[in-house]
């Protein structure tokens, strides 16, 4: 009888675990906000600020955020599609699905959205952006 409680409790504290790691606070989910203008990295830094996230990492072209991505294992990354040197889609390419990414892409982009989904990508956001589908987005991300 010992043995059994001992591994309820070992399942309970190994499920409590990975709630704590799957359901990561927006104050310490770190984010990755990868787009060529400084501006756009700043608008999306601001909406997501004003929503509660605090850890931004940032990135101005595809080169930087492989960097970044291989360095600071980012909880999610904010990726533009169209970047100098390596775009958006490359990138993907290169990390496939081993960390969460949404991309950004302007209005009329639809079949490149779905190109970024099926390499991975978990969701997009339009530019110009709509706060709540910023939101909406990156709280379906990281919760």
């Amino acid at each position: 009888m010992q043995l059994f409680f001992s591994f309820r409790n070992f399942a309970r504290a190994l499920k409590n675990l990975l709630h704590c790691y799957i359901n990561m606070s927006k104050d310490t989910a770190k984010i990755l906000v990868a787009d060529d203008s400084a501006f756009m990295r700043n608008v999306l830094k601001n909406i997501l600020e004003n929503n509660g996230c605090k850890n931004f990492i940032e990135a101005a072209d595809g080169n930087e955020a492989l960097e970044k991505i291989k360095t600071e294992k980012p909880d999610l990354v904010l990726l533009d599609v169209i970047m100098p040197n390596v775009g958006g889609i490359e990138v993907i390419k290169e990390i496939g699905k081993q960390f969460k990414v949404i991309i950004i892409s302007a209005v009329g982009q639809e079949k490149i959205v779905k190109e970024a989904e099926s390499y991975g990508a978990i969701g997009y956001i339009i530019k110009p952006f709509d706060n709540n589908q910023v939101i909406e987005e990156v709280n379906k991300a990281i919760g």
